[in-house]
């Protein structure tokens, strides 16, 4: 029988487990063991606190540069200790579409300040955690607090918040120089209670693709990261290919660029696309016309810089996520819309007119309990709130305050999206789930 140790009374599930043979089911609290029958083995595995760790200590790893990385302006942004006001910038957050290079960008920032040795500017703790979920978040502070400050190592969320106390300056003790980088948040809630403390000496560096106010409080620095603009994206090309042998025209370079829409994503794909297949740049360009051809099917093998996904896949999970905010199910049909529209710019009355919450309420994302209550008729305000979503996780950009209310996006966006299948709308005579 494998069983557990009970915790203390009022902690959190069990934290280490006891395997016994031989033995009937029985139940323990308050830290106790028990049994009915005889025992023939007990193994107990408790893991006690270890010795906190000399500075300077890192905790995770920073991602690596990428090859041929481009030093943009974004980049001397991230290194202003102070605002426009005068007031120290302690948190600061990258946004912007996926692709556009946040982490990048931050593993720079992270690497310059881990290798300053000076008085005024090196770190004494650096902690680098891939954000993505709750989860991720607990789990990279509690290794921290193991590490840093006799942290529980059998209680995840108690170890977390030990080293978020220990980060709070406190009077009498010797400042630590900290950076931690939370990198590619996908919820704001996840970091409900989760925030770094402000300190004179501490530094947060958040990516993340969604613009929510929640994240923007408490006189955190936004920091939107565009594309590349010609000239970086023709000098990535460029270093990318003649690091292979391969020295293409700058025009030819120049219009592919062009074509795919500035992305360093996207141009860092294809320039591992061309080197694998030893195509012309002219031949690359043509699939990429050719609207019969998937981006899926144009992607390189192997992804460069330890890339996590494909082009075309880029931008799934935002989708997702965006079809989950209110008014639920609306956001996949509204991006579906704007795929077939003019991407420089899209009145918000053409995304709102009659016929556009007609095809919406066809092709509303169904899933909830009541599907009649979801094919009522798409109002005005819900047109509204669905661009609004996709603004939020920077699929588009939705910047009401614009001639005509403009709507933009990405022509790669667009191109994943009309190659993305999407479900008939339910039949009316057809009940749902049949």
């Amino acid at each position: 029988m494998t069983g557990y140790r009970s915790p203390a009374l009022g902690t959190d599930p069990p934290c280490s487990p006891v395997n016994l043979s031989r033995t009937g089911a029985a139940t323990a609290t308050g830290g106790g063991l028990a049994n009915t029958g005889y025992i023939g083995t007990v193994t107990m595995e408790q893991r006690t606190p270890q010795e906190p760790a000399l500075w300077p200590h890192q905790v995770g790893v920073i991602p690596p540069a990428a090859r041929s990385f481009q030093h943009r302006a974004q980049a001397d942004r991230l290194r202003t200790k102070v605002d426009g006001g005068g007031t120290a910038v302690l948190t600061q957050m990258l946004t912007g579409m996926g692709g556009v290079g946040k982490t990048q960008l931050a593993a720079d920032y992270a690497r310059t300040a881990w290798d300053d040795d000076s008085a005024a500017g090196g770190l004494d703790v650096l902690v680098w955690v891939t954000a993505s979920s709750r989860q991720a978040i607990v789990t990279g502070y509690a290794q921290a607090g193991v590490e840093l400050c006799r942290g529980d190592p059998n209680d995840q969320e108690k170890a977390a918040l030990s080293f978020l106390a220990w980060l709070t300056p406190k009077a009498g003790t010797k400042p630590c120089r900290w950076l931690i980088v939370l990198d590619d948040v996908a919820d704001p809630a996840d970091l409900r209670g989760l925030w770094p403390p402000a300190g004179a000496h501490g530094r947060t560096l958040v990516t993340t693709r969604r613009r929510d106010a929640a994240l923007a409080a408490d006189s955190r620095h936004t920091i939107e990261i565009g594309l590349f603009t010609a000239a970086e994206a023709l000098a990535y090309l460029t270093a990318s290919l003649a690091g292979h042998g391969r020295y293409d025209s700058a025009d030819e370079l120049t219009a592919l660029a062009n074509d795919l829409g500035y992305l360093p994503l996207a141009l860092s794909q294809a320039a591992a696309y061309i080197i694998d297949t030893a195509d012309a740049v002219a031949t690359y360009r043509a699939l990429l016309a050719d609207r019969t051809t998937a981006l899926a099917a144009i992607a390189p093998d192997v992804l460069p810089d330890d890339q996590a996904l494909p082009l075309a896949a880029a931008w799934s999970l935002s989708v997702d996520r965006a079809d989950t905010l209110r008014p639920a199910g609306l956001a996949r049909p509204m991006l579906q819309l704007t795929s077939l529209l003019n991407a420089n710019g899209i009145p918000e009355t053409v995304l709102t007119s009659e016929p556009a919450r007609a095809h919406l309420t066809v092709h509303r994302t169904r899933t909830g309990p009541n599907p009649a209550e979801e094919a009522a008729p798409v109002s005005l305000r819900d047109t509204v709130h669905a661009l609004r979503a996709l603004h939020r996780l920077s699929l588009i950009d939705h910047t009401p305050d614009t001639p005509h209310h403009a709507v933009r996006v990405h022509q790669l966006i667009q191109r994943a999206t009309r190659d993305t299948p999407h479900p008939p709308p339910p039949r009316a005579d057809c009940p749902r789930g049949r």
